[in-house]
């Protein structure tokens, strides 16, 4: 079989690793399923892969490896080779071109995000990106300001600052990763706070709250000692000039109607 080579210079193409497989294409269309078609398929493939290869070192110095973006390309442009028809008159190159880009550019939005961005923030993300590193070489010493980058992408400053504030969305921090400038190790996950277990409390005392406050004055005043001034039962009773039982019994009862109310209540 006739192996597939590139295009010469007599052909002035912009492109160096852009090889001449028109008429492959043409056999390609017309030949039956079996290892024939396969191995002319796969011929072609390898011809464009070097302009796979040159895509996908656009995207590099983006988080991603240059070797698992050349496979992410090779997987486009076999997408291009399958799907594209050589009947419809177009240049391989002009369809293969923004499937493979496109393959590329889903694998960094579904693989390679850490938090789910909208699609519309990411690509604010990218616009800001590329126009800080443009506007970067023309006013070097310093950063350029959201007005600038805003006047560059033709944006708004609001969707300038979401840019931005996604730039930092790609990657996370661990917990355990430590914070700069801090000393003896201290950790992300030790600026955290914790949940404050007198949260738990806070629905129950204000279910109670307007019971307690119809209770009788001496029984209110019995509850708040105890409960609140953390007085036991026999110092209430000689406060109060009464047994300790009857405090006891008091405070029982007391209790005991304030939960049912409650609980009538919530019910």
């Amino acid at each position: 079989m006739r192996r597939i080579m590139p295009r010469t210079s007599a052909k002035r193409h912009p492109h160096h690793d852009a090889p001449d497989t028109a008429e492959a294409f043409r056999r390609l269309a017309s030949m039956p399923d079996g290892p024939q078609r396969d191995a002319l398929r796969d011929e072609i493939v390898e011809a464009w892969l070097p302009m796979a290869d040159r895509l996908a070192g656009r995207f590099r110095s983006r988080g991603e490896s240059a070797e698992d973006l050349r496979q992410v390309a090779a997987l486009g442009l076999v997408k291009a080779v399958d799907r594209f028809d050589p009947e419809r008159g177009h240049a391989f190159e002009s369809y293969a071109v923004p499937t493979i880009t496109g393959e590329i550019k889903r694998h960094f939005r579904d693989h390679m995000w850490t938090l789910h961005v909208p699609r519309r923030v990411q690509d604010l993300r990218n616009r800001v990106r590329v126009a800080g590193q443009d506007l970067s070489q023309t006013i070097p010493g310093r950063r350029p300001t959201v007005a600038e980058i805003a006047e560059h992408t033709n944006l708004s400053e609001e969707d300038v600052r979401a840019g931005q504030e996604a730039l930092e969305s790609f990657t996370a921090l661990s917990l355990d990763a430590e914070l700069s400038g801090s000393e003896d190790g201290y950790s992300l996950g030790d600026a955290l706070g914790s949940a404050d277990p007198a949260l738990d409390t806070v629905v129950d005392r204000e279910s109670v709250k307007a019971r307690l406050a119809a209770l009788p004055e001496r029984e209110r005043t019995i509850l708040y000692m105890r409960f609140f001034d953390d007085m036991t039962q026999s110092r209430i009773a000689e406060e109060l000039g009464i047994s300790q039982m009857h405090v006891s019994r008091l405070i029982s009862r007391c209790c005991g109607r304030v939960r049912e109310q409650v609980m009538r209540d919530l019910a």
